[in-house]
């Protein structure tokens, strides 16, 4: 490999940050999901961007409807990792001359659809001429500065949960890009987790009013790597003894030949929160997510020793930091 192929984007990422002054009192550190100014007395400005680029983040067989959307729930998903609310949203368009004029408009339905889905507006932004559909956003929000949940805070002892089932987007982006099948139910199922992913907001804004979590991360570069990023946040490992595959994806790898522990780990593009929560407020956190319609599933503890481990039948195996990355010429 050469060029950026060789880093990805982490190391870019992290070659950037070098170069960069660091605020004073930053709110929120470089690396978590979001940013943050702050403001009078204790109110934090959130600040989040992120683009959706066409050629690596449209697979074939999404409207541009749903394309504008999904740059909306990319942003939304962040906030709801740090239990902020989204109130106001910029969006830049890199726009191809060969689009027509339905086109813009499929794109702008979709783009005022994710906001108002999400309790936010869309209140202006640019256009310019690109080579490739690209549609940035930044998202601004307002949260308290004590009531932000990072990705630091996770204690040996505390419990690790996931706010719903993975696997369904590795197993639809094959279908989608590469022609597997499956039956119509399940196929339905696995593209529909592709086509129209959603954030999962209610369940962030709930859980930040327990008080229960200790740390939390949007898993949209996968399970693996989302444990990673927070035990290297809080300097913590996971044992992890319940993996939360989907139905859908044990039938899907049944009848493919796929590992499901693979499509369930290092897949990407889920948007389910990975949090770790104090035990004694367990009840409480499970409460609140299921009163707003959701779910909260138990799937491992956190301990001292600074590994991510998989247990299954009483064997144990290390959990590989990978995920979706850009510039990687490949992504599990």
């Amino acid at each position: 490999m050469t060029g950026l192929e060789s880093i990805g984007e982490r190391k870019i990422i992290e070659l950037i940050l070098e170069q960069l002054g660091k605020m004073p009192k930053m709110p929120i550190p470089f690396g978590d999901d979001v940013s943050a100014f702050p403001l009078s007395g204790s109110q934090l400005l959130i600040l989040k961007t992120d683009m959706l680029v066409d050629k690596t983040d449209v697979p074939l067989g999404m409207s541009l409807w749903q394309a504008a959307r999904k740059a909306v729930v990319m942003n939304v998903s962040d906030f709801a990792a740090k239990g902020a609310e989204p109130k106001v949203i910029l969006v830049s368009l890199g726009l191809p001359r060969n689009l027509s004029e339905n086109d813009i408009s499929e794109i702008g339905a979709g783009l005022n659809a994710g906001a108002r889905e999400y309790g936010a507006y869309v209140v202006g932004g640019d256009t310019n001429e690109a080579s490739d559909l690209v549609i940035s956003l930044s998202v601004f929000g307002v949260a308290k500065k004590n009531s932000v949940m990072l990705r630091s805070g996770a204690k040996p002892g505390d419990l690790v949960a996931v706010t719903g089932f993975f696997g369904k987007t590795s197993a639809g982006l094959k279908i989608l890009l590469d022609n597997f099948e499956a039956s119509q139910k399940i196929r339905e199922a696995l593209v529909q987790s592709v086509l129209m992913p959603c954030a999962r907001l209610k369940e962030g804004l709930a859980l930040r009013e327990t008080k229960a979590v200790t740390a939390a991360i949007d898993s949209s570069d996968g399970l693996a790597w989302s444990l990673h990023e927070i035990s290297k946040a809080s300097n913590v490992g996971f044992l992890i003894d319940r993996l939360p595959t989907a139905e859908e994806v044990k039938k899907f790898a049944e009848t493919t030949g796929f590992d499901p522990l693979e499509l369930t780990l290092y897949g990407g593009e889920e948007y389910e929160l990975v949090l770790t929560i104090t035990p004694k407020l367990w009840n409480k956190a499970e409460k609140a997510v299921e009163k707003v319609g959701g779910k909260l599933l138990q799937i491992g503890k956190v301990t001292a020793e600074k590994k991510v481990v998989l247990e299954i039948d009483r064997k144990r195996h290390l959990i590989e930091p990978r995920g979706w990355e850009h510039f990687r010429k490949s992504n599990v």
